[in-house]
């Protein structure tokens, strides 16, 4: 048995964590069998308790763009280890990553770092309440921001109306306040805030889709959402934890053109490191505690490990005038070379990508909404998940989630990859 340590390890896990794991998404249960723990990773690979390697291409979900331990990086966090791990105080290096991500990222004039991107998003859905004194907020079927209440929703009884709780816990009364509609589906959000008037604080969405799989903004989707906040007084909120400092160094504002009022980060900003913050203009966030009224906390904010691990990640990516391109280029290779070897094969498929982030459908027409990612053949993606996974390739355990690129990839990387493809059978 190749798994036979991490098996025992989930087994013990099992007694003293809840599913055994601390995220759902790692248990396997999308894909089925034993979660593979892992003891190591450096660069491109993943190592597990039993002593196999895996290219790695879920990168911690996102924020190991640079690949794992990074040298310069891993350096950082010593020498910052040896000053302190959390002071409870403010510190220079704070100011110091907040104006590298202020003077490069659009329409943002100030930033509050946090621990974790549910904690950005919880925090800028508050803001935004308390700069437009209304109650109410737009998200999209499909999209994830964190697990805070106003974002545990499923749909109701139909598309363009008021959401109910999809885990227990969730109140009603928290959920009347959370309206959703499809993800590209520009009619229903019109349809929304034409049966709440005066009602809708803000729309929260991802402007590239990551957590139903890597789903991409359609026929001026982001253009009409910023236009309709614009007409009825209402804030954008673009949930940039996966695509901030990925798609571009400003962002997928700056890569989609596409102004927003609020911005979370997370995930690249930390390097590694839990790490969670959110942006916007100077009137926005002058509500905000100390300054203004809307309470907003945390002890472990502007942790010293994080901002020097996520200052010296940001740093190394700004002084590569090339980095978009190299590491876009070999995401743009994988995608070209593993459609053509399923497409030799006779397997209906679909590869979404933007940049670095991508998924694989098996899906026989295009995927741009939840509901469209549900038609997919997900037991045909479990058994590709598994195979490859056999061959020393570790995809996300899901047919939910987007594959990262990291810059640690090169072409021998993307050479084994596309082996595993042609060896898999159907």
């Amino acid at each position: 048995m190749i798994y036979q340590r991490s098996s025992a390890l989930f087994e013990e896990a099992y007694q003293y964590i809840p599913g055994g794991v601390n995220s759902p998404v790692r248990a396997f249960k999308s894909v089925g069998g034993v979660p593979v723990f892992m003891k190591s990773a450096k660069g491109a690979y993943l190592t597990d308790e039993d002593n196999r390697t895996y290219i790695d291409y879920i990168n911690s979900w996102g924020p190991a763009i640079l690949g794992h331990t990074h040298p310069e990086v891993l350096e950082a966090l010593k020498l910052q280890a040896e000053k302190g791990f959390s002071f409870g105080t403010p510190t220079e290096l704070e100011t110091e990553i907040a104006k590298l991500i202020v003077e490069n990222v659009p329409n943002i004039d100030q930033i509050r770092m946090v621990s974790s991107g549910t904690e950005a998003c919880m925090s800028a859905i508050r803001l935004a309440r308390g700069y437009t004194g209304r109650d109410k907020i737009i998200k999209f079927e499909g999209c994830y921001h964190g697990h805070s209440d106003s974002f545990l929703i499923q749909a109701g009884s139909g598309a363009a109306t008021f959401g109910n709780p999809n885990s227990p816990g969730v109140t009603q009364g928290t959920a009347k306040d959370t309206l959703l509609a499809e993800y590209n589906n520009f009619e229903q959000v019109e349809e929304l805030f034409r049966l709440n008037p005066g009602q809708i604080a803000a729309i929260i969405v991802e402007p590239i889709a990551g957590n139903m799989g890597c789903i991409l903004p359609e026929n001026y989707f982001l253009q009409n959402l910023r236009k309709i906040c614009d007409e009825n007084g209402a804030i954008l909120i673009l949930d940039e934890v996966m695509t901030g400092f990925r798609l571009a160094f400003g962002g997928a504002q700056e890569a989609l053109g596409i102004k927003a009022d609020l911005v979370t980060f997370g995930k690249v900003i930390g390097g590694g490191l839990p790490v969670g913050a959110f942006a916007g203009r100077n009137e926005i966030m002058n509500y905000l505690s100390p300054r203004g009224d809307v309470y907003q906390a945390g002890t472990l904010s502007g942790n010293p490990l994080a901002m020097r691990a996520g200052l010296k990640t940001l740093q190394l990516i700004q002084q590569d005038p090339d980095f978009y391109t190299k590491i876009n280029k070999t995401a743009e290779t994988l995608d070209f070379e593993m459609s053509k070897i399923l497409n030799e094969k006779g397997i209906q498929h679909r590869i979404n990508r933007k940049g670095s982030m991508m998924s694989l459908f098996f899906n026989a027409t295009s995927v741009s909404n939840f509901t469209e990612v549900k038609n997919s053949n997900i037991s045909l993606f479990n058994n590709f998940f598994h195979q490859l996974l056999d061959q020393g390739i570790y995809l996300p355990p899901s047919g939910y989630e987007t594959w990262f690129v990291s810059a640690a990839i090169g072409d021998k990387e993307i050479d084994k990859t596309l082996e595993a493809v042609r060896n898999f059978q159907y």
